[in-house]
């Protein structure tokens, strides 16, 4: 008969991550319950004086092979496994002398915090848990008569069980869910680093034959990006600083809307080595600029487009100051993402009660090296991240004019906003700054458009007379198919132009550049953003 709670005679302890352990271990004990350890779970407890055994005194069997061996015996599995409601199980179990076990309390050898330290291959390896793992899924298993815990965060909840007179097994399923998604986690973070150690090219290393993918909820939401949609967020435990380390210091609870845009705006933002601002609205820059502070940044960000950074993301690369936060609450903001932000900062935003704050501790690195994943029916898409970069050396020239000092510093400018922003995009840029986006668009003439347009309505919003765009240069994520583009961005008042080039007709683009005595410089990098 399977009890509905469970009584605990016997645990085995035997945990990596030790907190908690030395109250489990005395609650235990006062509770009667006999307790079984190794190595370090053992002495840890034995050193806070309560009674413990050691495994191998409890199987009669000497740990061997520099600890591998410990528990991988019949009279610590064979506890785990039996089966109380099974006369055959218990018969068998008193012939051999095995002892029930009744709770496993198991986590992992800390092989991820190993190979993040930079450790050579053999100490990965021997940071690889056989005995832990095989514990922790035989207790999982057997959940009907068996309580498995591998997370210190569940000993407080198994405490209070116990002080009614046990677990339940609806209690004890659901920890074995976890143990399992535990185990699996574990093993999906060894494939990753063996198929990197096997790899034969970096193609290989990222995207091996069979990829696993593991990580650990959150967050889960209110809803997804419409209210029929359910949604969750998930950590992979790389501490890539951005959304996985951020720590909100106000405002109610994020949704997923909030969380896509504040994480594109942030990636946006960190492509800039000066005091920079980015605006998104609706996974799209609306307006992004770098200048001598971060307060001069915002105001040439938000004039950009001033009517769409309304109900926006606001992304900075620098700790936030008193005097931009100041600026920034003049609108609304939904949410402003630094690495961090002074008391003045805090204390101004704190009089806008729904705004979020996030503080990351850090600024991402716009070349680090990753995957990005998309669902398709039947399976998803990986990819490497776009951390395409490019420098002065890398352009090449086209044009019988060459860029002005300011237009090329600008190209570059504008070609990285490009990177961030949707296909088919063009960005025109003066001054450090943008002064027109289009994004999104089928065709990539309308994207030039509809960017000149918005920069009429933000100079009007500006008291100014003539379009911002007049005097730029612009950008556009791909190659001009046909010498329309250019010549909207022409119409636009650019003076120069940045864009991959590698189009059948691109001496038919050049020549409309030179017709209009503009410079143009390519790429040879495409930034689609789908």
């Amino acid at each position: 008969m399977i009890h509905s709670r469970l009584p605990l005679r016997r645990a085995l302890l035997s945990v990596s991550d030790k907190s908690g352990l030395v109250e489990l271990a005395r609650a235990l004990d006062a509770q009667g319950v006999e307790l079984l350890s190794t190595g370090g779970s053992a002495r840890c407890i034995r050193d806070a004086g309560i009674l413990v055994t050691d495994v191998s005194e409890h199987t009669g069997f000497p740990e061997i092979l520099d600890g591998r061996v410990k528990t991988l015996v019949p009279w610590i599995h064979g506890g785990i496994l039996g089966r109380r409601d099974k006369e055959e199980h218990q018969a068998q179990m008193s012939e051999h002398k095995i002892a029930p076990i009744d709770l496993v309390c198991v986590n992992l050898y800390p092989f991820a915090s190993t190979v993040a330290s930079g450790a050579d291959a053999e100490t990965c390896v021997e940071n690889i848990d056989i005995g832990g793992p095989a514990m922790v899924r035989a207790a999982a298993k057997n959940f009907a008569h068996v309580a498995i815990l591998t997370d210190p965060e569940q000993y407080d909840g198994f405490l209070e069980a116990l002080a009614k007179g046990g677990s339940t097994l609806s209690e004890r399923r659901r920890w074995a869910a976890n143990a399992y998604a535990h185990t699996a986690r574990y093993d999906s973070m060894i494939a990753r680093w063996f198929a990197e150690q096997t790899a034969e090219n970096e193609a290989e290393a990222l995207l091996p034959s069979v990829l696993t993918v593991a990580g650990e909820r959150s967050d889960l939401l209110r809803y997804g990006e419409n209210p029929h949609q359910q949604a969750a967020f998930y950590r992979d435990g790389s501490q890539r600083p951005g959304l996985a380390t951020a720590k909100q210091i106000q405002g109610k609870a994020l949704s997923y809307n909030n969380l896509n845009d504040t994480d594109a705006a942030f990636e946006a933002v960190a492509e800039f080595e000066g005091p920079s601002v980015v605006i998104v609205k609706h996974a799209n820059p609306c307006g992004v600029a770098s200048a001598d502070t971060l307060e001069n940044a915002w105001k040439a960000a938000l004039r950009c487009d001033p009517v769409s950074a309304f109900g926006g993301i606001v992304a900075l690369n620098r700790p936030l100051d008193q005097a931009t936060a100041e600026q920034i609450s003049k609108i609304f903001t939904e949410v402003i993402v630094a690495p961090d932000a002074d008391d003045g900062a805090k204390e101004v935003l704190s009089k806008k009660k729904n705004l979020r704050l996030l503080l990351t501790g850090a600024v991402p690195d716009a070349q680090a090296k990753g995957l990005a994943f998309r669902s398709v029916s039947g399976g998803f898409l990986a990819q490497s991240r776009d951390h395409g970069h490019v420098t002065p050396e890398s352009l090449k020239v086209v044009t019988k004019r060459q860029p002005s000092e300011q237009e090329m510093a600008d190209l570059l400018f504008s070609f990285r906003v490009a990177k961030h922003v949707k296909s088919n995009a063009v960005i025109y840029v003066k001054n450090q700054a943008t002064v027109g986006i289009g994004a999104g668009q089928m065709s990539r003439v309308d994207s030039a458009r509809i960017a000149a347009r918005k920069s009429e309505d933000a100079a009007r919003a500006a008291g100014e007379d003539t379009a911002l765009t007049v005097g730029s240069v612009a950008a556009s994520d791909a190659f001009f198919p046909f010498a329309d583009g250019l010549e909207s961005v022409v119409a636009a008042g650019a003076t120069a132009v940045i864009q991959p080039g590698g189009s059948i007709r691109d001496q038919e683009v050049i020549d409309a550049a030179d017709k209009a005595g503009i410079a143009m410089v390519f790429t040879g990098m495409r930034h689609f953003r789908h």
